[in-house]
C-alpha cells in the first residue's frame, strides 16, 4: 500500500548512527545518502529521513509509530539492543504479545527524535 515514509528531524549525523544501528539487524541498510537525507530500506528506499526546521513534535499518545519487518526474533532482540545503545528510549522490551498474535514478537523503541519504532517477527520460532 505504501512506498514511502518521510521523517524529519534535526541532526542528521546522530539520525545516521542510530538508524544503522537498528535497521542493519533487520536486514536494512542506507540506500541513499546526502548531506540533508538518508535513505533506507532493502532494496528500495521505504524510509525518508531529512533535516527538518519544524519535525513533527514528539507526542507519545498520538498513536503514531513505525514498523519494520525482522526476519528473526534475534533480530528483534538486536534492534531494541542496538537502539538502546545508541540514544534510543525502551517503549517495549523484546517479546511475544498474545494480545496481537500467537507468533507476534516485537520490540518497541523510541528515537532520539521522539519518533516510536518497532520491529515485529511473525515467524513461529526463529
Amino acid at each position: 500500500m505504501l512506498n514511502h515514509v518521510s521523517i524529519g528531524v534535526r541532526d542528521i549525523a546522530r539520525t545516521k548512527r542510530f538508524y544503522d544501528a537498528v535497521l542493519t539487524p533487520l536486514g536494512y541498510k542506507c540506500l541513499s545518502e546526502g548531506d540533508t537525507s538518508l535513505g533506507y530500506g532493502r532494496d528500495a528506499v521505504a524510509l525518508w529521513i531529512g533535516t527538518a526546521d519544524h519535525p513533527v513534535p514528539s507526542d507519545e499518545k498520538s498513536g503514531l509509530h513505525f514498523c519494520f519487518d525482522a526476519p528473526t526474533r534475534n533480530s528483534v532482540d538486536a534492534f531494541h539492543a542496538a537502539a538502546l545503545r545508541t540514544g534510543g528510549r525502551d517503549n517495549g522490551r523484546p517479546g511475544l504479545r498474545g494480545d496481537y498474535g500467537p507468533n507476534y514478537y516485537a520490540a518497541f523503541a523510541v528515537d532520539p527524535d521522539g519518533y516510536r519504532i518497532e520491529a515485529y517477527c511473525g515467524v513461529a520460532v526463529s
